[in-house]
Parts: C-alpha cells; structure tokens; sequence
C-alpha cells in the first residue's frame, strides 16, 4: 500500500496515530525502528539542526535535499512540514509537486507570513484568510496522488484569538484541506472547543515546554483527533546526551564515563545497515 493510501486510511479511521519528529535520516531509522507507524519531518527540527532557528530561513531545495534522504531510509509514511509553501501559492504549489516526488505521504501547510516562525514563537503575523485558501486550492489541484494528505494549519490564536481560528479552519476545509492542525491551544478547554466545533480530522502537536497543555493519547482520540506530532523531543534528548558526551571527553580525555550511555559499535553500524550495504555484489 502507498504511503499516501496508509496515512489517509489513518486519518478515515477512529483511531489515534502519533507521529515523532524527525530531522535527517539517522532520526528516521530510529523512528521507525522504535515501532512507530507514521513519521513527521519537523521543519523546525531540520533548520536547529543546520544551526539556525525556526524562522524561514532554509528553503524549499535545503528541506527537500533532507526529506529525500529521509525518505530514502524508512518505509514509514512521512508528514512533511511545508512552512507557508516557500512563498506564495505558485510557489506552494511547486512544493506539492517536489514533495510528492520524493514520496511523501502528505504535507502541511500554514497561513503565517513569509517567512514563518515556530508556532510556540510569539509575534507570528498572519495572510488572509482569502489569500490561504487560494493557495489551499492550489495544492489540492496540484497534487498528483489524489490520497496525498493536505493538512492546513493556523497560527491564528495567538494573533487572532480562538474565533479566529476556528473561522479560518472551516474556511481552510471548505477550500479542500483534509485534516485541520490549529497550532498552540493555550488550555485544555481550547483543545476541547476546537474538537467540538470542527468535527472533521484534525491534527494536534503535544510537546512539553511548549504553549499546549499535555492531554493523554485517549483523550485526544476520544475527542476526535486522528494525529499526533511531537516535533523536536528527539533533538532535544540528542542535544543533552551530545553535550554530556562533550564534557566527558573535554574533562577525561575520552567517553568512558558516560559508555554505558552510548550505543555500541555495532549497534550503531546495524542501525545503518552496513552489512547489508557491504553484501551488494558480494
């Protein structure tokens, strides 16, 4: 079954199904190796990882370059943060086509400014309303897979409080969206309200340290949330375990205080799967 059909078959179903951030293909690997049945590349993820924030300042070419080494490694079906498309709706609409090569299950797209920011940033500015469904229109007639996820998502709370939000997700759906991501609910109740007043497939982002209070898995099911992302944890667990590395080796010299952290030689060959390359032609 195509990666597409997979992740719209999730999003059709009752079911809850949550999705870890990845940033490159090593990440991948390890997502899909941990049992996971979707996969998200964070866009913000990506970017921390070149060394810069979220701000928009990679490009369509330096995230695609990423999503096609991810893509290459896995067999999990990938949500693929798309920012505002790179641009305007033409631009939005030549990612679609990049994405989709690349064999990407499905993409969100946001109604913030170009360039975006992170969605737990503050003084996010906001398109029209107008001017976000005309480039939701564009990517759904774009898309060359009729099952490629489109997924619109807002910004609009934080700029434009909740009524706002939930105005430009109906809009965004009637436009042609298939799944509707709100970005930073403040409190449960927001959480609850979204849920109540778009009963159609939505998207939720659960991390701690951001502006959405954590709700249980069931909980979010049983309000009729189909996805899950948890963008950055991963990056934020390898920036800790690098720089504990780093002061081991800065103090004595080498790793050997924190070994028992570290994966093994040949478990970190495995999870790259050297042996099986090495065997080609053998």
């Amino acid at each position: 079954m195509r990666p597409t059909t997979r992740l719209r078959h999730m999003i059709e179903s009752d079911g809850i199904h949550l999705a870890p951030g990845a940033y490159d293909g090593l990440t991948a690997r390890l997502v899909e190796e941990s049992g996971s049945e979707l996969l998200y590349a964070s866009g913000g993820a990506i970017a921390r990882s070149c060394g810069v924030p979220d701000i928009g300042l990679l490009g369509l070419t330096e995230i695609a370059d990423r999503l096609a080494q991810m893509a290459a490694v896995t067999s999990l079906p990938i949500i693929a943060d798309a920012d505002t498309g790179f641009g305007n709706a033409v631009n939005a609409v030549r990612t679609t086509q990049v994405f989709e090569r690349l064999g990407l299950a499905g993409l969100h797209i946001e109604d913030q400014t170009f360039p975006k920011r992170c969605g737990h940033l503050d003084d996010k500015s906001l398109v029209s309303t107008q001017e976000m469904t005309s480039k939701i229109r564009a990517v759904v007639e774009a898309r060359q897979d009729p099952d490629f996820v489109v997924i619109a998502r807002t910004d609009a709370i934080a700029s434009e409080g909740l009524e706002s939000a939930i105005d430009r997700a109906h809009a965004y759906l009637a436009a042609g969206a298939d799944v509707i991501f709100v970005e930073a609910p403040e409190t449960v109740e927001q959480i609850e309200q979204i849920a109540e007043r778009i009963p159609q497939p939505k998207l939720i982002n659960m991390f701690h340290g951001g502006k959405t209070p954590m709700v249980p898995r069931e909980r979010l099911r049983e309000l009729g949330y189909r996805l899950i992302i948890v963008p950055s944890d991963l990056q934020r667990a390898v920036i800790t375990a690098v720089r504990e590395t780093l002061e081991a080796v800065n103090r004595d010299g080498d790793s050997s205080a924190v070994q028992e952290r570290l994966a093994s030689f040949a478990e970190r060959e495995r999870i790259v799967r050297t042996k099986e390359y090495l065997s080609v032609g053998a």
